[in-house]
C-alpha cells in the first residue's frame, strides 16, 4: 500500500458525496438542494428551508403545515432535563450546556431504529424544536430565574426571541433573525458536518450526532468567531483606532476574526445578506458606534487583503445583527447551532442511506524499534 500525502486539515479532500448543499469559493456561490441562499433568504422561512434540506425537496403548502405543527408540539423539554440544567454552574458556557443537554435528549430517546421513517422523522422534529428551548431556558436559569414556556402562537424564530426576554418581538425583529438562520442552516464539509458524519457513521442515535457536532463548533476557529468579532469590535473601541489595530494585527499576521475562510476567495454571501439584514435593524433602532466600525474595518480589510481573497464572512456581520437584537455574546454560538443542526440533521439522515464507518488512515512520524528501558534504569 502507498504512503499517502498528509494534507493537514484533509484540505481538499473529499470526505463525503452529498446532494445536500453546494460551494463555489470562487464566485460566492452557496446553494441548498440547487436553490441559491439569496432566493431562500428572500422567499422561504427557517423551518421550510431546513424541510428542503432533510428530505431533499421544498414541502407542499400540506407538508410544510403538519411539519411545523409538529414542531410547535415537540418544543417544551422534560422536567427531568430542566432540573439537570439548573445544576449546571452559572460560569459553565452556553455551548456547554447545550452539549450536555442535547446528549441528554437521547436517554429519554434512546431506541435506535434507523430503519424506521417514522423514528427519523420524529428525531428530527424532537432536535429542532427541543434545541431552542434548551438554549433560551439555560440563558434565563444561570440567572436564577424559571425557562419562559413556548408559545404555540408564534412561530419558529418569534418565539425562540420570546423565551429569552418573556416580551414578543418586533416583527422586523423575528424575521430578521429567521433569515440569520436559514444563512446558518448548512455549509456543505464544515469541521462540525464533518464530526456529524463522523459519529452517525457508527449508527448511534441522532442526539449523539447532534451533540458531538455541538462540540466542534463551540471552538473558536468555527462557530465561535462570531463571538470573538464583538469581543474586537469593543477593543477597537473608536472608528479612529481601526486602521492602526488592523495594520498591527496584519504585520504580525494575527488571524482577524470575521475575515477570510477556508472557502469563499470573495465576500460570504451570506455576508452581503446579513449586512443588508444588519442595515434594517440599525436603520428602524438606531445606529451605534459598532456599525461604523465594522463599515470601517471592511473598508480597510478589502484595502490591505482583497488582493490575497480576504473579504469579511457570516461571522462578521452575524455578531453585529445578533448584538443589534439584544442577544448576549456568549449565545451566538449556541444560536448557530440552532441553525446548523437542520444541517446536521440532512447529513445524519444522507450518511444513513449508504453507511461506512468512518475509518481514515495517517502517515506516522515517529520512531521504531525502540528498546524498552526498566525503570530503574531511566
Amino acid at each position: 500500500m502507498s504512503v499517502c500525502e498528509f494534507k493537514p486539515g484533509l484540505e481538499g479532500i473529499p470526505a463525503a458525496q452529498s446532494s445536500i448543499s453546494f460551494v463555489d469559493g470562487q464566485k460566492g456561490i452557496l446553494e441548498y438542494r440547487g436553490i441559491r441562499i439569496e432566493e431562500l433568504a428572500e422567499k422561504s422561512n427557517f423551518l421550510e428551508t431546513a424541510y428542503l434540506l432533510i428530505w431533499g425537496e421544498l414541502p407542499t403548502k400540506e407538508e410544510l403545515e403538519a411539519f411545523e405543527h409538529e414542531v410547535r408540539y415537540h418544543r417544551r423539554i422534560k422536567y427531568r432535563i430542566r432540573d439537570m440544567m439548573k445544576s449546571f454552574p452559572e460560569s459553565g458556557h452556553p455551548m456547554d450546556a447545550l452539549q450536555a443537554s442535547a446528549a441528554a435528549l437521547g436517554l429519554f430517546y434512546s431506541r435506535r431504529d434507523l430503519d424506521n421513517p417514522a423514528y427519523i422523522r420524529a428525531a428530527v422534529v424532537r432536535l429542532l424544536a427541543k434545541i431552542p428551548t434548551m438554549v433560551a431556558a439555560f440563558q434565563l436559569m444561570r440567572k436564577g430565574n424559571d425557562p419562559v414556556r413556548p408559545r404555540d402562537d408564534l412561530d419558529y424564530s418569534a418565539n425562540f426571541l420570546y423565551m429569552l426576554s418573556e416580551q414578543e418581538p418586533d416583527p422586523l425583529a423575528a424575521r430578521v433573525f429567521d433569515v440569520c438562520l436559514a444563512l446558518h442552516a448548512e455549509h456543505s464539509m464544515n469541521a462540525s458536518t464533518f464530526s456529524a458524519r463522523v459519529t452517525a457513521s457508527t449508527l448511534t442515535d441522532p442526539y449523539a450526532v447532534v451533540a458531538s457536532a455541538v462540540g466542534t463548533l463551540g471552538g473558536p476557529l468555527h462557530g465561535g468567531a462570531n463571538e470573538e468579532v464583538i469581543t474586537m469590535l469593543e477593543e477597537i473601541g473608536s472608528v479612529a483606532n481601526v486602521r492602526p489595530y488592523l495594520e498591527e494585527r496584519i504585520q504580525r499576521k494575527d488571524k482577524i476574526m470575521g475575515f477570510g475562510h477556508r472557502v469563499y476567495k470573495v465576500k460570504d454571501p451570506r455576508a452581503i445578506i446579513l449586512q443588508h439584514l444588519a442595515e434594517k435593524l440599525f436603520d428602524k433602532f438606531g445606529y451605534d458606534n459598532y456599525y461604523d466600525i465594522a463599515i470601517e474595518m471592511e473598508r480597510v480589510i478589502e484595502e490591505k487583503l482583497g488582493q490575497k481573497g480576504i473579504y469579511s464572512n457570516v461571522d462578521f456581520y452575524s455578531g453585529l445583527v445578533y448584538r443589534k437584537l439584544g442577544i448576549p455574546t456568549d449565545l451566538f454560538t449556541p444560536i448557530f447551532a440552532i441553525a446548523r443542526v437542520a444541517g446536521w440533521l440532512a447529513h445524519w439522515k444522507e450518511q444513513l442511506i449508504q453507511n461506512r464507518i468512518y475509518r481514515p488512515t495517517q502517515v506516522y512520524s515517529g520512531l521504531h524499534d525502540i528498546p524498552y528501558i526498566p525503570i530503574e534504569q531511566r
